[in-house]
């Protein structure tokens, strides 16, 4: 009996060893990556999965990685940074101007007129997280920070001033959009991205801010004619945080953080907001085949007749971190001096 027992017992370790050998058991953590965009959109197509499929792989399958596009675990976009910290989610991908004034120093990137390009943007953005916002996301482990490609209106009417917004119901993008369609005498609208086709064609809203890149999965070239985007710097930019619940990273063994560190960071950041720009021109061509009218507002007349309307913008912005006790000119200076240096060598 005793010889018995213990040759069942070598063949079930054996088996074990064999089912271990063939990943069978390898799997040893499931992490939900929860996003408000359909599956097949730009951002998680070619840039969440991208780093999803890198984790799996670098682990060794002893991570996977669910993905829940489009809010399917429950709730609103504002909502998924209270569930990253909750542990609704063990990773989110989020605007973070879904929640105003939380976040208040990655707005320094949302200031209109202020960036020029993604990645210059994401590097520095990622920079200044490290130097100066960790306490701010004291409640999440961030994984990237990043910029989307430039901001610009898609509305019913043509735009090509700030009087041409006066009476329009525009989407707003973000707090410091809406103060800006505000001194044009539109009306912002809160909205999050993925109503925005509805909102159009109900006629719930006149036109909407967004960059190129978003408009094929919205199908807004069908729903609007015109475009007006802006050489130079950009109308805003909004921020981006790929978020890990702290538990569900501290809870990682050492190796398995070190996969996770390696593929998040810097180079994750400027990978996500390059990838997201480049998809701007795909996008564009939709609009040029479908005939709509597109306004490139040229960098003088920016300057001329655009920059005048922005300046309280960053006027009450300095003064709200003057509050908060931070330095809002020198945040500016140094994303403009960090942009400047990405760009200065690449």
């Amino acid at each position: 009996m005793t010889n018995r027992r213990t040759i069942l017992c070598a063949m079930a370790g054996a088996a074990v060893g064999a089912m271990a050998a063939t990943g069978a058991l390898a799997q040893e953590y499931t992490l939900k990556l929860h996003q408000f965009l359909p599956a097949q959109a730009n951002v998680p197509v070619q840039v969440l999965d991208v780093w999803a499929d890198a984790v799996e792989a670098d682990s060794d399958g002893r991570i996977k990685i669910d993905r829940f596009p489009a809010m399917q675990l429950g709730g609103a976009p504002p909502e998924l940074m209270d569930q990253a910290i909750d542990g609704v989610a063990d990773i989110v991908w989020t605007v973070v101007g879904y929640t105003p004034g939380r976040f208040p120093s990655t707005e320094v990137f949302e200031l209109p007129f202020m960036v020029g390009d993604a990645r210059a943007a994401s590097y520095a953005y990622w920079k200044m997280y490290e130097e100066h916002m960790q306490d701010e996301f004291s409640d999440v482990h961030i994984l990237g920070t990043w910029v989307h490609g430039p901001g610009m209106f898609h509305t019913s009417d043509p735009v090509e001033v700030p009087a041409d917004l006066e009476g329009m119901k525009i989407r707003g993008g973000s707090r410091l959009v809406n103060q800006l369609l505000e001194l044009a005498g539109a009306t912002p609208v809160g909205m999050p991205v993925p109503a925005v086709s509805e909102g159009l064609s109900k006629g719930v809203i006149d036109g909407t801010t967004i960059p190129w890149e978003v408009t094929t999965s919205l199908r807004v070239a069908e729903l609007v004619e015109n475009h007006t985007e802006f050489e130079g710097p950009a109308l805003y930019n909004l921020t981006f945080v790929l978020a890990m619940n702290n538990d569900a990273y501290n809870n990682l063994p050492a190796d398995l953080q070190q996969v996770i560190d390696d593929n998040s960071g810097l180079e994750f950041s400027i990978f996500a907001g390059g990838t997201q720009a480049d998809a701007d021109g795909p996008a564009r061509e939709v609009a040029v085949e479908l005939g709509n009218n597109i306004i490139t507002i040229d960098a003088a007349t920016a300057e001329s007749d655009w920059l005048p309307l922005v300046q309280p913008i960053y006027d009450s912005w300095i003064a709200d971190m003057a509050e908060l006790g931070v330095d809002g000119q020198a945040r500016i200076d140094q994303a403009r001096a960090l942009m400047a240096e990405y760009e200065a060598a690449n």
